[in-house]
């Protein structure tokens, strides 16, 4: 099973929820705070690969529910600049697992990368829920 750096919003269920799986399909995740973290360009750049830069975004920042800012309108630089100034831009989680960096939880590319058991929490677990639904193995424990 894979090493798993998660960085995560502090508080967010659905973080939460993403590293229980994690841990119940027998990764070991070791969990950083994306708002706290010093990023670079560099260090930021790899973790969305060939994504859409307006898939790089987290659609329930506040600034993009305002729209005061629109992915649609940035090219790769300018979001870097904006995501690095402010980190609640980033699409959550960040996971980096060996060589190999990613953005967003999407449930199929998770498993065909690291393996995810069948024990899936409930709800859409890329949406900011209303409120975190239960863990799917509260037992674990996360380093």
């Amino acid at each position: 099973m894979a090493t798993v750096i998660f960085f995560e919003k502090p508080g967010c269920g659905n973080n939460t929820r993403q590293k229980l799986w994690l841990a119940s399909s027998g990764h070991r995740v070791l969990t950083r705070d994306l708002l706290r973290e010093n990023w670079s360009r560099e260090e930021l750049r790899p973790f969305f690969g060939d994504m859409p830069v307006t898939q790089w975004f987290n659609p329930s920042a506040p600034d993009i529910k305002s729209g005061e800012v629109n992915p649609a309108d940035m090219d790769a630089d300018t979001a870097l600049s904006m995501m690095i100034k402010e980190p609640l831009l980033i699409r959550r989680p960040l996971m980096k697992a060996g060589d190999i960096c990613r953005a967003g939880f999407d449930e199929d590319a998770v498993r065909a990368w690291i393996g995810l058991c069948d024990a899936k929490p409930s709800g859409n677990l890329e949406a900011c829920p209303r409120r975190p639904a239960a863990p799917p193995c509260p037992e674990q424990v996360l380093e």
